[in-house]
């Protein structure tokens, strides 16, 4: 028993299928297509069902029922060789510059859209250009569970992951509509954390389950003072069941973006039925600093130059910092029901997903999405993926990818689908 319980925890402490004992194993995903979607031009995407990557993963046994562990994993995006994604959409996105109508004077609409260029990423993921952006973690397992430290996927976004019909990938990915009504700008969840430390078990009846603590600058994006995860989860047979929670603290002592999630899938036959409920709450954005300095440090100077009373520029920064700490502030919650059906050397996927606003903007979106996968190989597949998003007032959510989040529609409130069409080689 064990034994078992040993495999059990190493099997949930990697992406990737378990390794056998005393090894070091290079391995990755490169994965790339086109995607056309809606009044864009087709493009060409890496990472559109998983994101592309090249890992390192190690195991050795030490004895005594313990083994150490590693895993070192970088984005690779295979149409430009950088880690680096941006957004797939160029649109602007409006939502966080909402009600700042003393900018939109003839005389201040310049300072308007330099806010609004501040505002947008330009890098969608990995702006901190970290060589091993993925996972880099190192870890003990032991005859009563696992502890990892490191940068690492969270607890609740575990359970998100398992619960989500196209697997985290595609215009058909559940997390496609779950940014708050900011768009991709608002994080609807926390998917790594670094500078944490993690213990995982996993046993024998099926049972099992995480705890995740990060120290100060931890997080996504290390704008957290701290960060605590948990998951329960149930993994046998034909079931993979789970709740997990996550809490952020910014830099200030503040709770931040909190999320549970609950969900999961069952086996049927041909068939795989997934659902799953997300609940997130921030209000006290991390990235608040972040988006003060827009004004301050990029805005402020040129009113100043431009001869603009001291007064007048204190008067827009309060505006502004007003409008962007509410804008910013995320309350919503969401679910997903969807299914997978084994088709002849590949499976037809499908989902709906839902998210309802909570703030006054009442911005909810609605995500469908139809798909089929079909494996050339074991190690080899094509897919193709048809998704619509239907966004309500201030929304702007458009399909994206595995690697590149979509951004935003031209128009707030206006519909979004793409069509996608790829090839996933596994190594």
């Amino acid at each position: 028993m064990k034994t078992k319980l040993i495999a059990g925890v190493i099997a949930t402490c990697f992406a990737a299928p378990v390794l056998a004992q005393s090894s070091v194993t290079i391995y990755g995903i490169a994965d790339a297509g086109f995607m056309k979607t809606k009044g864009e031009s087709a493009k060409l995407v890496s990472g559109i069902a998983d994101g592309s990557r090249i890992g390192l993963k190690g195991t050795e046994d030490i004895g005594g029922g313990f083994k150490a562990i590693f895993n070192l994993e970088a984005r690779v995006e295979l149409d430009t060789g950088t880690q680096s994604p941006g957004l797939v959409t160029a649109n602007q996105g409006y939502y966080l510059t909402k009600g700042m109508d003393a900018f939109k004077s003839p005389a201040l609409a310049s300072t308007l859209a330099s806010l609004r260029a501040g505002l947008q990423p330009a890098v969608a993921v990995n702006s901190e250009k970290a060589l091993f952006d993925r996972t880099a973690m190192v870890g003990l397992v032991t005859p009563v569970g696992a502890i990892m430290i490191g940068r690492m996927y969270t607890p609740g976004y575990e359970v998100f992951a398992a619960a989500d019909a196209f697997e985290t990938g595609t215009g058909g990915t559940w997390g496609g509509i779950t940014g708050g009504t900011a768009g991709f700008t608002a994080l609807g969840a926390d998917i790594r954390s670094q500078k944490s430390i993690q213990y995982r078990i996993a046993t024998q009846s099926g049972f099992g389950g995480s705890l995740m603590y990060g120290t100060k600058n931890s997080g996504y994006l290390g704008r957290y003072n701290k960060f605590l995860g948990a998951a329960v989860t149930y993994k046998k047979g034909n079931f993979d069941l789970g709740v997990g929670h996550n809490q952020g603290e910014d830099l200030q002592g503040r709770k931040s973006l909190t999320t549970t999630t609950v969900g999961g899938s069952v086996k049927m036959g041909d068939f795989k039925l997934f659902a799953g409920y997300h609940d997130q709450v921030n209000r006290n954005s991390a990235l608040l600093a972040d988006y003060f300095n827009v004004f301050t440090g990029s805005v402020a100077p040129g009113l100043r130059a431009a001869g603009v009373p001291a007064a007048n520029i204190a008067a827009l920064n309060k505006i502004y910092n007003d409008n962007i700490t509410r804008n910013s502030q995320v309350d919503a919650s969401s679910y997903q029901l969807g299914m997978h059906y084994r088709l002849g050397q590949g499976r037809l996927m499908a989902s709906a997903a839902r998210q309802n606003d909570r703030t006054v903007s009442n911005s909810d979106a609605t995500l469908v999405a139809v798909g089929y996968d079909y494996n050339i190989s074991a190690r080899t597949d094509v897919y193709s993926v048809l998704s619509h998003i239907k966004n309500q007032n201030d929304g702007q959510y458009t399909p994206g990818a595995a690697g590149s989040p979509g951004g935003f529609t031209k128009v707030a409130g206006e519909d979004s689908h793409a069509i996608q069409i790829g090839v996933r080689h596994r190594f």
